[in-house]
């Protein structure tokens, strides 16, 4: 009989069989834990060729290939629903885990059990930290903080741009609001209670729900910093317009989901008037940031959040050509309905 492996890392691509690559040859090298562990790698709709250089990587992973991109929450929850691990690294396609990474959060959690859910640090390909590994919970004042442009004028500010946490480098041990989804351990215990990620959000902000929803049932989500991944970012103007459109949408998505109506209502008022600001000068004739008004243009759709998706992720094919397999899916799907718990 095939060993249930410890922990099962669940990857997400889409259209990124380069970084993929990088990131699973890390796992098969330095950067793999000391533990017994399994890598699911859900491809959401990518193009033939990239799918095709995925399958010729069925032999170092479980392979799930899904109709259509769907985006990350739905994906990650279509990875788990085909892993058996009893620990949970959720893990972006283009971050490269360091050497001991993995088994420093492992470690971590199991001496820190309150936590539930652990982060790490992020690092920019030329070693300094990106802060992005963890943020503060929205409020109506750091939201008040983008609609007024301070947290563009005083960035990681920890008065006007709280959601940053100030100039707190992710070097030491801190409980946190949110533990964003590129480096995120968890059991599979606490995500099943917890519904795993809410379907409606396509691609940001599911993080921030979860970690939310978690700190909501008591627990306490960290940062520990012996735990690092490189973490390759960048986007031109055309691309960081979707990126601020998604973002915003997630935002809004969120704002919804955890405030009441009159102060998510307030929340995507202000969220509107940070991104008007911000696309002002483009609308008098300047340029210095193209990217704010095509996404001031579209206000009505990502105002309204993102809509929830029918019916479960369409899972075409699962690939798996390791010998021998190291287990088979789990026995039945995670409810992946927000805030649902499984007992």
């Amino acid at each position: 009989m095939p060993t249930r492996p410890e922990l099962s890392i669940v990857i997400v691509t889409h259209n990124s069989p380069e970084w993929t690559a990088r990131c699973l040859d890390a796992l098969a090298g330095d950067g793999a834990p000391a533990v017994p562990f399994e890598v699911v790698v859900v491809d959401s709709g990518s193009r033939p060729e990239a799918r095709e250089a995925l399958r010729a990587r069925s032999r170092q992973a479980r392979v799930v290939l899904v109709d259509g991109n769907i985006g990350f929450g739905r994906g990650c929850n279509a990875g788990v629903r085909h892993s058996r691990g009893r620990q949970l690294l959720l893990l972006n396609p283009d971050a490269i885990a360091l050497p001991g990474s993995i088994d420093a959060m492992l470690g971590f959690a199991a001496t820190h059990p309150e936590h539930g859910i652990v982060g790490g640090r992020t690092l920019r390909p030329d070693g300094s930290t990106d802060p992005s590994s963890c943020w503060g919970r929205p409020t109506l004042w750091s939201l008040a903080c983008f609609a007024t442009g301070l947290t563009a004028v005083a960035k990681r500010s920890r008065v006007f741009d709280p959601e940053s946490l100030g100039r707190w480098e992710r070097d030491t041990v801190r409980e946190v609001d949110i533990v964003t989804g590129c480096l995120l351990l968890t059991t599979r215990e606490l995500y099943e209670r917890l519904g795993g990620f809410d379907p409606r959000y396509f691609m940001y902000g599911e993080d921030a729900d979860l970690s939310l929803r978690a700190r909501a049932a008591g627990w306490r989500p960290a940062i520990t910093p012996a735990a690092a991944v490189v973490h390759a970012v960048g986007a031109s103007s055309a691309s960081l317009a979707g990126k601020h459109r998604l973002v915003l949408t997630g935002k809004a998505t969120l704002a919804r989901s955890h405030r009441g109506r009159p102060g998510a209502a307030v929340a995507v008022a202000l969220l509107t008037a940070g991104v008007g600001l911000r696309a002002l000068p483009e609308r008098l004739g300047g340029t210095p940031d193209p990217s704010w008004l095509p996404v001031w243009r579209e206000r009505a759709a990502w105002r309204r959040g993102f809509p929830a998706p029918s019916g479960e992720e369409p899972v075409v094919e699962v690939l798996d050509d390791r010998d021998p397999p190291v287990a088979g899916p789990v026995d039945g799907p995670v409810d992946a309905r927000p805030g649902r718990v499984v007992r």
